[in-house]
């Protein structure tokens, strides 16, 4: 998509000087040929030099000029010395001062020294003219020398920052085009971190019942049969959810993520304790329940939790959990990913291991008197 924005982008502005040059450039190399050539020879061999400016100017602003640099350059260099040495007409410069700045700058190395090169070559063969002519040498000196090769040098510095806009231009396009890639990353990592959130979550929970429903289905078939339909319905929930976030409808909500968190708890015979400090705000309320749903899947996958106390405030919550074994952080990955998701919405989040305790925490901005009176 951005190949095509940069081909747009860089195809109107080629278009717009094709549009407002190309006039300017026929009727500038025409007149001098019509004016200056003295035989029908001179005139088809000075035409040959406006005839390649031409071609290579529609070539430049198709951006398709390195197929016709080499001839056309050699061309109209061509043109110039036989207007010098023969046609007598310093006018001849026409179609290599157009051919010349329009390649130099477009050269991958050297362009400096490429420019020089062809100023002094305008120069050089202006200067033989004195060589075949008894003329007064100033103005043999003008008309062929300084005139020339001061509109080759004009013409060629301004090309130079012409080709740095459509360099920038192409810049942009990269930038904007590496930014869209990393927007699809981005979504991408997004998209896989709900979806752990959701499935992730669920399979633990599952494996944690199917377990009690193996233990039970002998001793208690009843409650196994009970287990069971909980599974059922807790997988019924999970393909919703699934389904919901495919289609970006899914929204956690807080009391319903402290309600399940509650009951997995106690499922897993973890005691749990709930405090309320204030109403949650309902902004918040959805990143809360995030943070509160994933730190619910590390205590059950990689805790031996026996007590769970989670605190809420009008913009924060807190999980604490014992039975912690000794391991390093980095290994509850999907922390990293949440703490960014915290971040990038205003709030913090903390992360503590201590005396085999854990501590998850995430707090937001309090909201000020204008969303306090909204609620």
């Amino acid at each position: 998509m951005s190949e095509i924005t940069e081909a747009t982008t860089q195809g109107r502005l080629r278009r717009l000087n094709l549009i407002t040059l190309l006039p300017v450039v026929a009727v500038g190399g025409v007149l001098p040929v019509a004016l200056d050539a003295e035989s029908w020879s001179d005139a088809m061999v000075l035409g040959l030099g406006v005839v390649a400016a031409l071609v290579a100017f529609v070539s430049w602003t198709a951006g398709s000029l390195a197929r016709v640099a080499v001839p056309c350059l050699a061309l109209t260099a061509g043109v110039w010395l036989f207007g010098v040495l023969v046609a007598g007409s310093g006018k001849a410069i026409f179609g290599l001062s157009i051919v010349g700045p329009l390649v130099v700058p477009r050269l991958r190395r050297h362009r400096g020294a490429a420019a020089v090169a062809l100023v002094a070559y305008v120069a050089v063969v202006g200067a033989a003219r004195f060589l075949m002519t008894d003329d007064d040498p100033r103005d043999v000196l003008i008309r062929y020398v300084i005139v020339p090769a001061g509109i080759t040098a004009i013409v060629t510095g301004l090309m130079f920052p012409n080709k740095r806009f459509y360099d920038v231009v192409h810049e942009l396009e990269e930038s904007r085009r590496h930014e869209a890639e990393l927007a699809v990353v981005r979504e991408r990592m997004r998209f896989a971190s709900d979806l752990h959130d959701i499935q992730g979550h669920t399979l633990h929970v599952v494996k944690l019942k199917v377990a009690l429903a193996r233990k039970l289905v002998h001793r208690d078939p009843g409650r196994a049969e009970q287990e069971l339909r909980e599974i059922y319905s807790l997988v019924s929930d999970t393909i919703t959810q699934t389904k919901e976030l495919v289609y970006a409808q899914r929204r956690l909500n807080l009391p319903a993520e402290l309600e399940n968190a509650k009951n997995l708890f106690e499922a897993a015979g973890i005691k749990v304790h709930i405090r309320r400090v204030a109403c949650t705000d309902s902004r918040a309320g959805e990143l809360l329940g995030q943070v509160l749903r994933e730190t619910t899947t590390n205590i059950l996958r990689h805790a031996q939790a026996r007590e769970v106390r989670i605190t809420l405030s009008e913009s924060g919550i807190s999980i604490v959990n014992d039975g912690v074994p000794d391991r390093p952080l980095s290994e509850l990955s999907g922390l990293a990913v949440l703490e960014q998701r915290v971040v990038d919405n205003g709030g913090k989040l903390t992360v503590d291991q201590e005396n085999g305790h854990f501590l998850t925490a995430a707090a937001f901005p309090a909201p000020g008197p204008e969303a306090q009176e909204a609620r």
